[in-house]
């Protein structure tokens, strides 16, 4: 059997999770008739009302004598904190693109990540059904996108499909039998390399792999998601978790050992190098460190954890109206249920606040403490919640500093002036200006996060 690691990006509505139920399908990966296959990938209640990825999620399907494990990626910058450890499990990345639309937004972040890390994409042009599909135009402008992106020659040379992913189709040329998605599954054999592990035969070297992802599991603890690197792993093992500065941060036993197969996440007896994995077991291990053997003394390399620009604080509901929403009321199950997030979601840290009865919460942006808060609301909570406010840190000589943002507008010509002359009243500096295609000009600034 071989083995493909691909992730796959698109944006909002343009059929990612449609495609993907149909290739659970006709992988066999799940019945026609199994209705837990709908819009599998988007499992939260949250991710299904607002059609944003959320979590990143792990599955995998069988084509032929190949298992395809597929990798979800959020695709907005305020999940991004995990997005470059997410796309180090995979050898390549199919990116999805709606026939009408284009690339969009979503699109060219998560792209752009995958292309700095030299992963060769696959481009498939969705919805060539519908009336005003343009499919030709669209692939121009993936073209254009790619090249705005700075990427490579080899990048730039992608092979396209166009599908409809509702019908559950695809094919290479528009004139082609349109009948399944067999011409996908085969582009991704032939097209995507190997786990860099399996190419390079390092199943003879002691374990070792790294931590992309990090839930939490009431049953089980923690569990540590990742591509393994090197050796094998069986539960039962000893390992060690070195953090990135190379220093032990514990040693314990494998519980439990997870593979992906279809929608489920299965306890094997083995897994081998190039395979992506669940590991419990662990209680303080966290993502960006190394489970490794205990003979390992080096970490592998990875990048850090994106610090928190942003900044509530959450306390308790001291309105008259309190008691009448929610029935987790008291500042101490606030505080335990702030804990868990934090544990299970490394971009978001938590701390004391010097008002009593209440806590800091730090994360990337709004979006995602927005996210958080619905969540708790759902979940029986009451809390009061302060107005966003910026982190802000002093350096080494004292000076304060602040998170500063990659700002990138995509705008006509005739109004490119305008869009300069009210970011620069937010304190944004204009970097690059080019040509974005269909007559646009891209303007990057770097703004301060208060702006």
């Amino acid at each position: 059997m071989t083995l493909r690691n691909i992730a796959i990006i698109a944006h909002v509505d343009h059929g990612k999770t449609t495609l993907v139920d149909q290739m659970f399908r006709q992988s066999g990966a799940v019945r026609d008739n199994q209705r837990v296959a709908e819009r599998a990938m988007d499992s939260n209640a949250l991710e299904r009302e607002r059609g944003i990825t959320i979590l990143a999620k792990c599955t995998s399907v069988m084509w032929k004598n190949t298992r395809i494990n597929i990798v979800d990626t959020p695709g907005h910058a305020d999940f991004g904190g995990e997005v470059e450890r997410i796309l180090s499990m995979v050898d390549g990345v199919v990116l999805l693109v709606d026939a009408a639309e284009g690339p969009m937004p979503q699109t060219k972040f998560v792209t752009q990540k995958a292309l700095a890390l030299g992963l060769r994409p696959i481009v498939v042009i969705n919805k060539v059904d519908k009336p005003d599909a343009r499919s030709d135009e669209a692939h121009e402008e993936v073209f254009d996108l790619f090249a705005i992106l700075d990427a490579t020659e080899e990048q730039l040379d992608f092979p396209t499909l166009y599908a409809a992913g509702r019908d559950g189709w695809a094919v290479t040329h528009l004139d082609d039998e349109r009948k399944d998605l067999s011409a996908l599954f085969d582009l991704i054999v032939q097209y995507v390399p190997e786990p860099a592990p399996m190419r390079d035969k390092r199943e003879d070297m002691p374990f070792a792999m790294l931590a992309s992802m990090l839930e939490r599991d009431q049953f089980l603890g923690r569990v540590l998601t990742g591509r393994i690197e090197q050796g094998i792993i069986r539960p039962g093992m000893t390992v060690k978790a070195i953090n990135l500065d190379g220093k032990l941060a514990e040693q314990g036993r494998i519980s439990k050992l997870f593979s992906f197969r279809g929608l489920e996440r299965v306890p094997v007896e083995e897994a081998r190098c190039g395979d992506i994995v669940a590991i419990a077991g662990l209680q303080n291990a966290t993502v960006s460190d190394t489970l490794a053997d205990i003979s390992l003394t080096q970490p592998l390399p990875s990048l850090p954890i994106d610090p928190p620009t942003l900044a509530m604080t959450f306390s308790v509901n001291d309105s008259p109206l309190a008691g009448r929403e929610g029935d987790k009321v008291t500042s101490r199950v606030i505080g335990d249920r702030l804990l868990r997030e934090a544990e299970g979601n490394v971009a978001i840290r938590i701390s004391e606040s010097d008002e009593r009865d209440a806590f800091e919460v730090a994360g990337r942006g709004e979006l995602q403490l927005g996210v958080l808060i619905e969540t708790m609301r759902r979940e029986g909570f009451e809390l009061s919640v302060s107005r966003p406010r910026v982190l802000f840190k002093t350096d080494e000589n004292g000076n304060r500093t602040e998170p500063m943002e990659t700002v990138m507008v995509d705008v006509d010509e005739a109004w490119q002036g305008i869009v300069v002359e009210k970011m620069s009243l937010r304190k944004a500096e204009l970097q690059d200006m080019r040509p974005s295609g269909g007559g646009k000009i891209r303007l990057t600034f770097s703004a301060p996060s208060r702006g």
